[in-house]
């Protein structure tokens, strides 16, 4: 079923000018994720009423804090079910997203719910982004796949020369000596500075110039 404008209360807060087709795109969002989820475990049982705060409020932080312009091309390392990529791409439509996982049952999923909601701007592909040889991309998101260090070898060599942003991820916790592991030094922007809500406590996006 449809959620009502009053369940995405919580997106609508801090994001005010959606289109109504965009708008459309998240509302239907919840159906699928549940249809799909009693078929292929892709969100936690316990996280799939939270759906637009935990999942997708979550990945549209990355929209909150930097502006990606038309044309990019954006790879999401690991995507899972699709975050942070399927919310990104509804909220850039002019941006074009790739999304890799090594798991090919979960880009079922996020083909699934690409397709039904309309996105033209989502390409999928099964493999591990260290095995990318042939494409490179304007930016690198991640959300909760690997330490630091790791996501930063798999990034580097899929970043084009003129990067502007680098690898962008979400992490959460006590990250010191995740970052000390890496030796990187990431601008580090609190989660909950962007969206004032107890679930982000703690939470962070990191981002590392190419």
């Amino acid at each position: 079923m449809e959620k009502t404008p009053e369940d995405l209360e919580v997106i609508r807060r801090y994001f005010t000018d959606f289109s109504p087709l965009q708008f459309q795109q998240l509302a239907a969002l919840d159906g699928l994720y549940r249809e799909w989820n009693g078929k292929i475990n892709v969100i936690s049982r316990k996280d799939i009423d939270g759906l637009y705060e935990k999942h997708v409020l979550h990945s549209l932080a990355i929209a909150a804090a930097f502006e990606f312009t038309r044309g990019m091309e954006v790879v999401d390392i690991g995507t899972g079910g699709g975050f942070p990529g399927i919310p990104l791409a509804i909220f850039f439509p002019d941006v074009r997203f790739h999304l890799v996982d090594s798991i090919g049952k979960k880009l079922k999923v996020v083909e699934a719910v690409a397709s039904a909601i309309g996105l033209t701007n989502v390409t999928t592909r099964h493999i591990r982004a260290e095995d990318i040889r042939d494409r490179k991309f304007d930016v690198a998101v991640s959300r909760a796949v690997a330490p630091l260090k790791e996501l930063l070898a798999w990034s580097r060599p899929l970043l084009r020369k003129s990067s502007p942003f680098g690898l962008i991820c979400l992490k959460g916790g006590d990250l010191t000596a995740e970052i000390a592991a890496s030796d990187a030094r990431p601008r580090i922007i609190e989660v909950a500075e962007l969206f004032p809500l107890e679930y982000f406590h703690e939470k962070y996006l990191l981002q590392i110039p190419s």
